[in-house]
C-alpha cells in the first residue's frame, strides 16, 4: 500500500472510531429501513450481455490526482443531470477529507433521482457497509489492494444479506486473481496505478483477457472518448466507470453522447 493509501486508511479508521462513538453498529442495523434493492448488478448484467454501452458516471468534487474538479459543487444537479442524459448508474464519492466527498449526498441523490448508488469509498469496516445500506446506496466498491481476501468476502456477505450489490475493484494480475478466486460476478479493473498516480487505459484490456465471460468486467480511470470504448467493446467489455472528463465537461449530456457515439 502506497503512502497515499496509506494515510487515507488511517484517516478512515480514525473517522469510524468517531462514528461509532456517535452510533454503534448495533444501533445502525436497526436503521435499515428493508433489504430491498435497485438493479445495480442487473444493469451491468443487461449491458454485457447485450453489448451495450453502460456509463458508471462519477460525482466529486475533487482528488489527490486531478485537485479541486468543480468549485461550485451540488452532486444532486449533476445526478439530476446525468439522469436527463440516459444514464442509469451513478458513482458518488464519499471520502470526505481527501475527496471533498460526504455520505449526505448518497440519500440526497437517491432521493431526488432514479439512478442506481454506487458508494465510491474506501471501505475497510462491516460497519461502513451497513452505513452504506442506511444512507440509501445500491452498491459499494471494495478495493482489493486495501483489504484481505477475507475482509472482502465478509464484506459481500454482508452487503448480499442487507440488499447490496459490490464490485471488488483491482489493479495489478495479483490482485485480479484473487478476485476470481472469491468469485463474485462483478469486477472493477482500475486503470490507474494508486502508488504512482498513472494511467494507463490498456490494462482493462491486457488484465481482462483473465477473465471468464462468468464475469461481468467494469473499466474504470482514463477514458475519455468513444474510441477508447470501442476497443473495450472489441475485447467484450461494455461497462464503464467514468468521471473526471464529464464532470469537467461544460455540456455533460453532449459529453456523454459522445462518448457513447450517440
Amino acid at each position: 500500500m502506497n503512502e497515499i493509501l496509506k494515510k487515507i486508511v488511517n484517516r478512515k479508521k480514525k473517522e469510524l472510531e468517531i462514528s461509532k462513538l456517535k452510533c454503534s453498529i448495533k444501533s445502525l442495523k436497526k436503521l435499515i429501513p428493508n433489504k430491498k434493492k435497485r438493479t445495480f448488478k442487473d444493469l451491468l448484467k443487461y449491458s454485457q450481455k447485450n453489448k451495450v454501452n453502460n456509463i458508471i458516471a462519477e460525482t466529486k468534487k475533487s482528488s489527490p490526482s486531478a485537485g479541486e474538479i468543480i468549485k461550485n459543487y451540488y452532486p444532486e444537479d449533476i445526478a439530476t443531470e446525468y439522469e436527463k442524459s440516459g444514464i442509469e448508474c451513478i458513482s458518488v464519492l464519499t471520502e470526505n477529507f481527501f475527496f471533498n466527498g460526504h455520505l449526505d449526498h448518497i440519500s440526497i441523490i437517491h432521493n431526488k433521482t432514479n439512478l442506481s448508488i454506487l458508494r465510491k469509498d474506501f471501505i475497510i469496516d462491516a460497519y461502513q457497509v451497513y452505513e452504506s445500506k442506511v444512507f440509501k446506496a445500491d452498491a459499494i466498491l471494495l478495493i482489493a489492494s486495501i483489504l484481505t481476501d477475507n475482509e472482502i468476502k465478509n464484506f459481500i456477505n454482508i452487503a448480499e444479506d442487507i440488499g447490496l450489490d459490490c464490485i471488488i475493484e483491482t489493479h495489478s494480475e495479483e490482485e485480479l486473481n484473487r478476485a476470481i478466486k472469491i468469485n463474485y460476478p462483478i469486477i472493477g479493473i482500475n486503470n490507474r496505478n494508486l502508488d504512482t498516480l498513472s494511467i494507463d487505459i490498456s490494462n482493462t484490456l491486457n488484465l481482462s483477457k483473465k477473465i471468464s465471460n462468468d464475469f461481468i468486467v467494469i473499466a474504470e480511470s482514463g477514458i475519455k472518448k468513444f474510441n477508447d470504448i470501442h476497443k473495450y467493446n472489441q475485447s467484450g467489455i461494455y461497462n464503464f466507470l467514468i468521471g473526471e472528463i464529464i464532470l469537467r465537461s461544460e455540456n455533460k449530456k453532449q459529453k456523454i453522447k459522445e462518448l457513447l457515439n450517440l
